[in-house]
């Protein structure tokens, strides 16, 4: 069901509780704490329901500003951006330099190319975390 290295390479990372503020951008009049449930980098379509979250509030708005630059027209409704209370007892961490020996391609990762960082999504949820914390592919943060 996982890949059996991929799950030997993230079994043992350390994981820590998260307690913060988070930003997430999304056109106005949604509900910001309704999860994403059709997949995107992280997860899987049909998969686990996922909060995609900035730690960073133009972040959270550099990532909206992508996804709405491949749509002709953009969506007319302004976007929201909102400051969200977050917490998890069972985060996991992962930084830039650690993407590569996890099989994701540093030069795509900009790119909507999620098969791989799907697959650690779906494997850090199979292990039991309940917050993943990684770059962003938008922004510095």
């Amino acid at each position: 069901m996982h890949d059996p290295k991929l799950l030997d390479q993230l079994e043992n990372r350390p994981t820590r509780p998260f307690q913060g503020a988070v930003f997430r951008a999304l056109r106005g009049g949604l509900d910001p704490l309704t999860p994403s449930t059709r997949g995107g980098r992280w997860a899987p379509p049909g998969g686990i329901s996922v909060l995609y979250t900035s730690l960073d509030r133009e972040g959270a708005i550099a990532e909206v500003a992508f996804h709405w630059s491949q749509l002709t027209p953009w969506p007319a409704k302004p976007l929201d951006v909102h400051e969200i209370a977050a917490a998890a007892e069972k985060t996991l961490r992962l930084i830039e330099a650690d993407l590569p020996a996890l099989g994701v391609n540093p030069a795509s990762y900009k790119a909507p190319k999620y098969r791989r960082t799907q697959e650690i999504g779906a494997v850090v949820e199979f292990l039991g975390c309940d917050g993943l914390i990684v770059p962003s592919a938008r922004w510095n943060c």
